[in-house]
Protein backbone atom coordinates (compact mmCIF):
# COMPACT_ATOMS: atom_id res chain seq x y z
CA UNK A 1 0.00 0.00 0.00
CA UNK A 2 1.30 3.28 -1.01
CA UNK A 3 -0.45 6.02 1.00
CA UNK A 4 -0.65 5.75 5.01
CA UNK A 5 -2.43 8.23 7.56
CA UNK A 6 -0.77 9.51 10.60
CA UNK A 7 -1.21 7.02 13.49
CA UNK A 8 -0.89 3.67 11.62
CA UNK A 9 1.11 0.97 12.22
CA UNK A 10 3.83 0.69 9.58
CA UNK A 11 6.50 -1.11 8.15
CA UNK A 12 10.75 -0.58 7.24
CA UNK A 13 10.65 2.28 4.98
CA UNK A 14 11.30 6.20 4.34
CA UNK A 15 7.39 8.17 4.35
CA UNK A 16 6.75 11.49 2.76
CA UNK A 17 4.24 13.78 3.82
CA UNK A 18 3.95 15.70 0.73
CA UNK A 19 1.67 18.59 1.95
CA UNK A 20 4.80 20.01 4.25
CA UNK A 21 7.57 17.88 2.57
CA UNK A 22 8.38 15.84 6.25
CA UNK A 23 10.27 12.70 5.63
CA UNK A 24 10.05 9.88 8.08
CA UNK A 25 12.08 7.16 8.52
CA UNK A 26 10.84 3.75 10.21
CA UNK A 27 14.11 1.77 11.12
CA UNK A 28 12.10 -1.69 11.82
CA UNK A 29 8.23 -1.13 12.68
CA UNK A 30 6.61 1.90 14.03
CA UNK A 31 3.65 4.01 14.05
CA UNK A 32 3.38 7.41 12.24
CA UNK A 33 3.26 10.84 13.75
CA UNK A 34 0.54 12.67 13.45
CA UNK A 35 -3.51 12.48 13.13
CA UNK A 36 -5.42 10.67 10.78
CA UNK A 37 -5.85 13.52 8.44
CA UNK A 38 -2.02 13.57 7.60
CA UNK A 39 -1.50 11.25 4.84
CA UNK A 40 2.04 10.22 4.35
CA UNK A 41 3.15 7.92 1.14
CA UNK A 42 5.57 5.22 1.28
CA UNK A 43 8.47 6.24 -0.90
CA UNK A 44 12.15 5.60 -1.62
CA UNK A 45 14.08 8.76 -1.74
CA UNK A 46 15.32 8.48 -5.29
CA UNK A 47 12.17 8.29 -6.24
CA UNK A 48 11.37 11.82 -4.73
CA UNK A 49 14.79 12.81 -6.36
CA UNK A 50 13.55 12.29 -9.67
CA UNK A 51 10.20 13.19 -9.17
CA UNK A 52 11.23 16.84 -8.67
CA UNK A 53 12.43 17.62 -11.54
CA UNK A 54 9.45 15.95 -13.67
CA UNK A 55 7.11 18.13 -11.61
CA UNK A 56 9.37 21.68 -12.80
CA UNK A 57 9.42 20.39 -16.25
CA UNK A 58 5.36 19.89 -16.03
CA UNK A 59 5.10 23.01 -13.88
CA UNK A 60 7.51 25.11 -16.71
CA UNK A 61 5.48 23.44 -19.60
CA UNK A 62 2.02 24.41 -18.36
CA UNK A 63 2.86 28.05 -17.07
CA UNK A 64 2.05 29.74 -20.27
CA UNK A 65 -1.41 27.95 -20.43
CA UNK A 66 -1.69 29.34 -16.72
CA UNK A 67 -1.48 32.89 -17.93
CA UNK A 68 -3.31 32.73 -20.89
CA UNK A 69 -6.11 31.44 -18.49
CA UNK A 70 -5.97 34.34 -16.21
CA UNK A 71 -6.11 36.73 -18.63
CA UNK A 72 -8.72 35.14 -19.67
CA UNK A 73 -11.12 35.14 -17.08
CA UNK A 74 -9.95 38.79 -16.12
CA UNK A 75 -11.51 39.42 -19.31
CA UNK A 76 -14.47 37.65 -18.92
CA UNK A 77 -15.08 39.09 -15.39
CA UNK A 78 -14.52 42.82 -16.65
CA UNK A 79 -17.27 42.00 -19.58
CA UNK A 80 -19.82 40.49 -17.35
CA UNK A 81 -19.08 43.42 -15.03
CA UNK A 82 -19.90 45.22 -18.17
CA UNK A 83 -22.86 43.78 -19.07
CA UNK A 84 -24.31 44.17 -14.99
CA UNK A 85 -23.88 47.37 -15.08
CA UNK A 86 -25.86 48.11 -18.40
CA UNK A 87 -28.40 45.80 -17.00
CA UNK A 88 -28.81 47.64 -13.29
CA UNK A 89 -28.50 50.66 -15.02
CA UNK A 90 -31.81 50.46 -17.16
CA UNK A 91 -33.23 48.58 -14.62
CA UNK A 92 -32.45 51.34 -11.67
CA UNK A 93 -36.02 54.05 -11.51
CA UNK A 94 -33.82 56.46 -9.63
CA UNK A 95 -34.32 55.36 -5.73
CA UNK A 96 -31.46 56.21 -3.63
CA UNK A 97 -32.25 54.74 0.23
CA UNK A 98 -29.20 56.23 1.43
CA UNK A 99 -30.67 59.65 0.97
CA UNK A 100 -32.28 61.46 3.17
CA UNK A 101 -34.37 64.69 3.20
CA UNK A 102 -35.07 65.11 6.97
CA UNK A 103 -35.56 68.90 6.46
CA UNK A 104 -37.32 68.93 3.67
CA UNK A 105 -36.36 69.60 0.16
CA UNK A 106 -35.74 73.23 -1.31
CA UNK A 107 -38.72 75.16 -2.44
CA UNK A 108 -39.09 75.93 -6.46
CA UNK A 109 -40.23 78.99 -5.73
CA UNK A 110 -37.57 80.81 -4.49
CA UNK A 111 -35.53 79.20 -7.17
CA UNK A 112 -38.15 80.92 -10.06
CA UNK A 113 -38.14 84.53 -7.55
CA UNK A 114 -34.31 84.54 -7.98
CA UNK A 115 -33.95 83.34 -11.38
CA UNK A 116 -36.74 86.25 -11.91
CA UNK A 117 -34.13 89.00 -10.43
CA UNK A 118 -31.34 87.80 -12.28
CA UNK A 119 -32.99 88.25 -15.46
CA UNK A 120 -34.68 91.47 -14.69
CA UNK A 121 -31.15 92.60 -13.98
CA UNK A 122 -29.92 91.82 -17.09
CA UNK A 123 -32.44 93.63 -19.04
CA UNK A 124 -31.67 96.88 -17.47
Amino acid sequence: MLKHNGGDRVGKGTYWNLTNGERIDIRDEGILPGDVKKAYYRMPAAAIIVAGPVLGLMYAAFLPFIGIAMVVKLVAQKAGAGVKEMAHGGASFGWRPSESYLTGKKKEAKKDEASKDTEEKKES
